[in-house]
């Protein structure tokens, strides 16, 4: 089945429907947001290179000239950015929201939480959104999608290192971020609708790119052949929009977690003490993280 004739089978139209995007102008990003206009939702970038999103907007206008589409600054790296996009979106909530900005393999500093950043970029950051446009989001009958890794099951939690600051595998440090992200937000939403945990499985984006060039130059066409592109790749994360996951349960490739069209499965990758872990850890620093910012006000 092609992508287009899976999304017309699948996919209800989005027309009326405003749906944000983090990280828009990545491989996955760009592909999400050419899916979602095609499907005639209205578009909020959500990314940090305004050049980079205007330039997708003014390319998605040229196919689809009535496109209504617009763009916000957003580093989820500064908390102080964060708290002021999430307090537009409380007042001005899109029908959805997808956060699917991620960083991997990036030089590491400690944010203002004392979290590093691919902590702070990857779990904290969309974890206090969520929890602040949680209610907003619910109301209007939408989904909050998570955008998860199969990475998440290449660690467990460390409670005497949160943010695996003393970790130096990328894979481990990225996954242990997803995994927080993840299980974080089932404990959030418990049996409530509105939240989607879904995984493109392993694809050809920006993230795939941190080796070394002579390494990447062997690997990249190799890639590009054996696993999705990321225009099928995000058909997982579309899938979302309209089918809520309960817990411990997401939405990615079929066989593998790898190859096919989007199904819906269980996860069994972390007990239910780690999960209760996660979730008042991720409590303590979103209370931490508000605190900040209610601070940097006064």
């Amino acid at each position: 089945m092609t992508t287009s004739k899976w999304l017309y089978k699948n996919i209800p139209s989005l027309s009326g429907k405003i749906v944000a995007i983090s990280g828009s102008t990545g491989g996955l990003g760009q592909a999400l947001c050419e899916h979602l206009a095609t499907l005639g939702a209205s578009l909020l970038l959500l990314d940090r290179n305004e050049q980079k999103a205007q330039a997708l907007i003014d390319k998605l206008r040229k196919k689809i000239p009535s496109l209504r589409a617009s763009y916000i600054y957003l580093d989820l790296s500064d908390i102080d950015c964060v708290a002021e996009v999430t307090k537009y979106l409380c007042k001005n909530t899109p029908d959805h929201i997808i956060f699917n900005a991620g960083i991997y393999h990036v030089p590491r500093y400690t944010c203002k939480c004392g979290y590093n950043n691919i902590f702070q970029v990857n779990f904290l950051s969309p974890y206090y959104m969520a929890r602040k446009l949680k209610p907003y989001i619910q109301g209007k009958g939408g989904n909050i999608v998570a955008v998860g890794s199969i990475a998440h099951n290449y660690s467990k939690i460390d409670i005497d290192d949160i943010d695996f600051s003393t970790r130096a595998k990328s894979s481990k440090i990225y996954g242990n971020s997803k995994r927080f992200l993840m299980f974080s937000l089932y404990g959030l939403f418990g049996e409530e609708a509105g939240l989607s945990i879904v995984h493109p499985g392993i694809t050809f984006t920006n993230i795939t790119a941190h080796y070394p060039k002579v390494i990447f130059a062997l690997i990249k066409h190799p890639m590009k052949i054996i696993f999705m592109s990321p225009k099928k790749a995000s058909l997982s994360i579309l899938q979302g929009l309209n089918a809520p996951c309960e817990t411990n349960t997401w939405i990615g490739p079929r066989v593998f977690d790898v190859w096919g069209v989007p199904k819906k499965k269980l996860l069994k990758t972390c007990s239910f003490e780690e999960s209760r872990q996660i979730c008042e850890i991720a409590e303590t620093a979103y209370e931490k993280m508000d605190a900040i910012i209610n601070k940097s006000r006064d």
